[in-house]
């Protein structure tokens, strides 16, 4: 019995519906089903927004993992055949209103309108697609490449087996294709990361020729799910001379639970996740300080957790600027154009993490923000990097002009900057607050 003999009952009348559900059937039997996303959700849970499924084997038998992803928690559930493609009939409509079917050569895309209407389209896979597929795919598959198709260079190798625990490639170590701009973002932060090593003095050449190690500490805060902390992890492990010890702090027990499970299926040493919240984290030695897309001044705090732990590395993308944006509706020569909201956003966006990185400059640390990723990939885009410098400078000079900047956009408060002044890092006179 193939898949296509285990169609789920479609009502009457539903014929776009089982058409569907019908060329699933016939893309498992072919092996051409890369992965499924339904979308649009409409169904009584409220806290469920998608789901996604690819075709795994499980004990022998193929199946169907759907992964059902809820705002704060993602559940996996795996079917053989008959079951996955009769809970798909079930979903579709009632539940889920959009599916994106990808095979290795199109895009069948299923719409259902509020009234019923189904719409069927199905695109077949650009020529620059199914480059990027066979360039982060099978190895097989690279091997069949024609010789002026470069292969895109990855930072991470996809082969990697957390990459396949957490969902980001299949078991053949084909990048899912609903999770290719995560994929991207992976690499790109390694990218990223490997350079601020390089910069910093953590990896020394004298210990790794001496065969000693020395420990890298690095937190991770609001890991979420861990994709960052495990590639992190994992390039540390590559590197000689390291014992590395990575901790994922996150707030959500679910997936502190999620990613400790990984760390035990997988047997990695040197990676655990904790429960915690960034403001209330005791200080402790730190090497590596990560913090991404921390909400408003939890950005701050986390900052301030790193160079109160010694950070040699700062990495953080901010999110939610919110902090400043009040203050900067006093009286100003800027008042005309930040009565604009999306003007007055982007200026508070801009001003925070300037502010952040010349307090960072003034601590000792060489300071860049730059776009991380596209946005296309993500809104929270951008990164703040901060290396510390092997040598102390005079920093008076961009105290001044904090306080300079302060007094011009009527500032009287950053986070960030009172923290620096409650325990006495800033020089006598500065960062006074305005008036």
């Amino acid at each position: 019995m193939t898949a296509r003999d285990t169609l789920p009952t479609i009502l009457p009348g539903a014929a776009t519906l089982a058409r569907f559900v019908a060329l699933c059937a016939a893309t498992v039997d072919d092996g051409g089903f890369e992965s499924l996303l339904l979308s649009k959700h409409g169904g009584p849970e409220a806290d469920l927004k998608r789901v996604s499924a690819r075709p795994i084997v499980l004990r022998g038998s193929p199946c169907l993992s759907f992964v059902y992803r809820y705002t704060t928690r993602d559940e996996t559930k795996n079917l053989l055949i008959a079951e996955g493609l009769q809970r798909l009939g079930e979903l579709l409509g009632p539940v889920f209103r959009h599916a994106q079917l990808h095979t290795r050569d199109a895009m069948v895309e299923l719409l259902i309108s509020q009234r019923g209407v189904c719409t069927l389209r199905r695109r077949p896979v650009s020529a620059s697609a199914a480059r990027e597929t066979t360039a982060t795919g099978d190895p097989e598959a690279r091997g069949s490449a024609t010789a002026h198709d470069r292969e895109k260079h990855r930072t991470v190798d996809v082969t990697r087996p957390f990459l396949t625990a957490l969902g980001v490639t299949t078991a053949q170590h084909t990048v899912v294709p609903t999770m290719s701009r995560k994929w991207k973002q992976i690499n790109k932060f390694v990218e990223v990361f490997a350079g601020a090593l390089k910069a910093s003095h953590l990896l020394d050449a004298e210990s790794a020729s001496t065969g000693a190690t020395r420990p890298v500490r690095v937190v991770d805060f609001g890991a979420g799910k861990g994709y960052l902390t495990f590639a992190v992890h994992d390039h540390l492990l590559q590197q000689p001379g390291v014992d590395t010890q990575v901790t994922g702090v996150e707030l959500r027990p679910e997936m502190v639970r999620l990613g400790n499970a990984v760390v035990a299926q997988l047997g990695l040493a040197g990676l655990r996740f904790e429960e915690g919240d960034v403001r209330s984290r005791a200080v402790q030695p730190i090497d590596v300080m990560i913090a991404l897309h921390a909400c408003d001044t939890a950005t701050d705090h986390a900052i301030h957790l790193g160079l109160r732990g010694g950070a040699a590395i700062i990495l953080c993308s901010p999110c939610c600027h919110k902090e400043l944006r009040p203050q900067l509706l006093s009286p100003h020569p800027l008042r005309p154009i930040l009565q604009h909201g999306v003007h007055l956003g982007q200026q508070a966006e801009m001003l925070t993490d300037s502010l952040r990185a010349m307090l960072l400059d003034a601590c000792g640390y060489d300071t860049q923000v730059f776009e991380f990723v596209a946005l296309e990939h993500t809104q929270k885009n951008k990164m703040i990097l901060a290396v510390k410098r092997a040598q102390p400078r005079p920093s008076d000079a961009v105290w001044a002009q904090i306080d300079d900047i302060k007094a011009f956009y009527g500032i009287r408060d950053q986070c960030l900057e009172a923290l620096l002044r409650a325990e006495g890092r800033a020089p006598a006179g500065a960062l006074s607050a305005q008036p």
